[in-house]
């Protein structure tokens, strides 16, 4: 059975769906409407930009000039001039590429492919293989987004809204430091930019192996964070959550159970790490870190309509309260709900193409053998 060209989690069942009522027939027009021009004088994404300090960036290293890095150049070559196209063909490309990628990239897509069938074992087949591909079509397009966050931002100007920004800012206003637990969603530091907006924040990041990329990100960073703070650099966490910093963490990836314990995550026990625990406990105890968790969505249609601009939300959840408790599993347990329910509400812009199951209780599992 082969899958259809795009899957759509909001879309009906044919049994689902309401007969046509007054009025609807001209919902296709209005659908097909354009949308506004941006108003002269907006203020544009990097006017509204909250970012309070920006860290200096890494110095260019002479080896990167080395025959090993040529790949890499080549496809910055490619793709960075194709950010200045608009961003209905931005998304065309990614569209392709994406495709491409799940084509020829066998491991990942099985990665994918077991991965989503594990957390949606309810799934047809059939379904489960639309999802993938969505997976793959929404990064193709997140590559776009990320470049244009770092590069190209004001033609970003007015897509974005947010809700449950009010948590945050009664945190803040408590003299508190929020820890904003975030998820490697496809569209991945355009959410930084779109944060931004509303609040300055720094980031954790893990250093990429490849020194030219790990330059070449943490560069691009700079345009968006104030701090971007290394998962092994304790130090400058401490100081940013003194400071009554928002810190963005993502703690949805599999690092194994030396600093982690096994939690359901869609179901299926999952390598959970603990870090956020301890960072609630840093900083000033009269006013411990609160911790939300943070939702970044395309509600776009990815095949995006001529004349129209992409729009994007923002979700930002209620503090955790109690946390962290005196058990580190319902923590860690209570922390994947939170972040699998918004996950829920569009599956395939989360990166399922990692190994999210790879360790169980006793070490490494044969999942993706």
């Amino acid at each position: 059975m082969k899958a259809p060209e795009q899957y759509d989690p909001s879309k009906p069942s044919k049994t689902d769906m309401p007969a046509p009522t007054a009025g609807q027939h001209n919902n296709k027009h209005n659908k097909m409407a354009k949308s506004p021009a941006i108003p002269v004088g907006t203020p544009t994404i990097t006017q509204t930009h909250k970012q309070t300090v920006q860290a200096d960036k890494k110095p260019f290293q002479w080896q990167f000039l080395l025959p090993k890095y040529w790949g890499i150049w080549l496809l910055l070559a490619i793709f960075l001039p194709m950010i200045y196209l608009p961003l209905r063909w931005q998304f065309w490309l990614g569209r392709k590429l994406g495709i491409l990628i799940y084509k020829v990239a066998g491991s990942r897509r099985r990665d994918t492919l077991i991965n989503l069938r594990l957390a949606f074992p309810e799934k047809p087949e059939a379904e489960r293989e639309l999802m993938a591909k969505q997976v793959f079509v929404n990064q193709g397009i997140g590559v776009f987004e990320t470049l244009c966050a770092w590069f190209r931002p004001n033609i970003f100007t007015r897509t974005v809204s947010i809700s449950g920004l009010q948590h945050l800012v009664t945190a803040k206003n408590e003299g508190r430091p929020v820890i904003l637990l975030g998820a490697h969603y496809t569209m991945l530091d355009l959410g930084g930019l779109f944060c931004a907006q509303f609040f300055a924040l720094d980031c954790m990041y893990r250093t990429q192996n490849n020194p030219l990329l790990d330059w070449f990100i943490y560069n691009g960073r700079t345009n968006i964070f104030g701090t971007q703070i290394s998962s092994r650099d304790m130090r400058s966490l401490v100081n940013s959550i003194k400071a009554g910093h928002v810190v963005w963490y993502s703690p949805d990836q599999d690092y194994g159970l030396k600093q982690g314990v096994m939690a359901p995550f869609f179901g299926v026990p999952a390598a959970t790490i603990t870090a956020s625990r301890r960072m609630a406990k840093l900083g000033d105890k009269q006013h411990p870190p609160a911790l939300m968790a943070l939702h970044t969505y395309r509600q776009t249609p990815d095949n995006l309509p001529k004349g129209k601009r992409p729009h994007y939300h923002l979700t930002i959840t209620p503090e955790l309260d109690n946390y962290p408790s005196d058990d580190e599993v319902a923590d860690a347990t209570r922390v994947n709900e939170v972040l699998e329910g918004l996950i829920r509400i569009d599956p395939t812009q989360w990166m399922w193409f990692h190994r999210r199951f790879k360790n169980g209780p006793d070490g490494r599992t044969d999942i993706y053998r």
